[in-house]
């Protein structure tokens, strides 16, 4: 069976450490979505790493590790990681797996992503400018390059036939920045990708299954980015949700097991697009600051609120949430107050479901106010040992959403994390 480990709200909620945490119980972890603008942060023997594209599991070595085919890849990127995990003496051409069917993110994808936001001027989505949107619209437009594609003898009249036709939108956007260097470090990468292991995603996980191992799916980004369910139009280009693991993986829906949820204790969120919870006032930048909310890929100031109730039981509703983390609890240990919103204000009435056009909705978040609980939690290891006020505001989102918070993070080390 697969057990799948995903985001609850935009990205950004500690996903890489719970996988980390979850990882000595599987045989493998897939990441089946999502491209390098996804930066999933470790800690390993107490220094920080960030992946991008590699499973969160790469540091364990009993764990096999699966870049799955609804994932984008880029090539440059990937050495990077590549070379980051073996300065730690892992091996990668040990436990690290991609799937032929995975498409390629080249120098012009990136090209079209930076040309495509400038123009846009003040309606930009706050793309990460990784190329991602661009390759998403390669494949489904049936253009694209696959990873496969690199060990045919085809692949150079396949790149210059993509390039020729990038090229093209590039002049009606009026693009003229110089990419040779980009193009030098991406042939450089692509013979190294080429040493790795590509295999048929699809028969590689399903027997795996029929083995009798155990499987974790890992999702990037967050399910309010979800390119259907998301707040369209500021959301990624793939499925973020639990469905996406199926069509990105090539499994069936009843191998799917539980599905883990990760949420902050409060909300954040990168780049545009409508937040009702977000604070623009002391308060929002002292969760930022406590919060050190700034883009593990980017190095953006994240904007930052409280937790949204209605967001959050909606997308536990679309993933059929089993189990719930919470992350960066540890973060409101110093507010005296906290607010929780239960409902949207919207033309004079209260709902709690998220509007079809909700980048056009003037929303009013109501709030349920909360003790905070003044207390240093970070060394706090057993559930008992929680306050009494954060108990009240764990057990109140339990029973608003509808999902059991299971584990409550309490700091970035591996092993701050309480079970409930």
């Amino acid at each position: 069976m697969i057990d799948v480990i995903l985001g609850l709200q935009w990205g950004d909620e500690g996903k890489g450490k719970i996988v980390d945490f979850f990882a000595p119980n599987y045989d493998v972890i897939a990441r089946f979505q999502g491209g390098p603008n996804a930066g999933h942060t470790l800690y390993v023997n107490d220094k920080k790493v960030v992946l991008h594209q590699i499973p969160s599991g790469i540091f364990h070595q009993n764990c096999v590790n699966l870049i799955g085919n609804g994932v984008v890849l880029d090539p440059v990127t990937l050495k990077r990681e590549c070379d980051t995990v073996a300065s730690f003496g892992i091996d990668v051409r040990k436990n690290l797996f991609i799937s032929e069917k995975t498409n390629v993110i080249v120098p012009t994808h990136r090209a079209l992503d930076k040309a495509s936001e400038l123009q846009k001027g003040d309606s930009k989505i706050g793309s990460t400018l990784k190329g991602i949107g661009p390759a998403y619209m390669d494949k489904t437009g049936r253009n694209a390059i696959r990873v496969g594609d690199l060990l045919s003898k085809n692949f150079t009249t396949q790149y210059i036939k993509l390039r020729l036709k990038h090229q093209k939108l590039l002049d009606n956007f009026h693009f003229i920045e110089d990419i040779s260097a980009w193009e030098e470090e991406f042939f450089e990468a692509v013979e190294f990708l080429k040493t790795l292991n590509i295999v048929s995603g699809e028969y590689f996980i399903n027997n795996k299954l029929a083995e009798g191992k155990k499987v974790l799916a890992e999702g990037a980004q967050g399910s309010m980015l979800d390119i259907d369910f998301g707040t369209f139009p500021f959301v990624t280009s793939s499925n973020t949700i639990s469905a996406g693991v199926c069509t990105g993986l090539g499994v069936s829906p009843q191998k799917i097991n539980d599905v883990i949820g990760v949420t902050k204790a409060y909300c954040t969120r990168v780049g545009g697009g409508p937040f009702p919870t977000e604070l623009h006032d002391e308060v929002g930048e002292a969760l930022r600051k406590q919060g050190n909310e700034f883009g593990a890929t980017t190095g953006r100031p994240r904007r930052c609120g409280w937790i949204d109730l209605v967001a959050l039981k909606y997308t536990c509703m679309l993933n059929g949430i089993t189990k719930v983390v919470m992350t960066k609890a540890d973060v409101l240990d110093s507010f005296k107050e906290l607010n929780v919103c239960t409902g949207y204000e919207i033309n004079g009435k209260i709902t709690q479901e998220i509007p079809f056009e909700i980048n056009r909705t003037i929303i009013t978040p109501e709030y349920k106010l909360f003790n905070g609980w003044n207390t240093d939690t970070t060394a706090i290891k057993n559930a008992t040992n929680l306050p009494n006020e954060m108990s009240v505001y764990i057990n109140f989102i339990n029973q608003f959403i509808g999902a059991p918070i299971k584990y409550v993070s309490n700091g970035p080390a591996r092993e701050q994390i309480i079970s409930l």
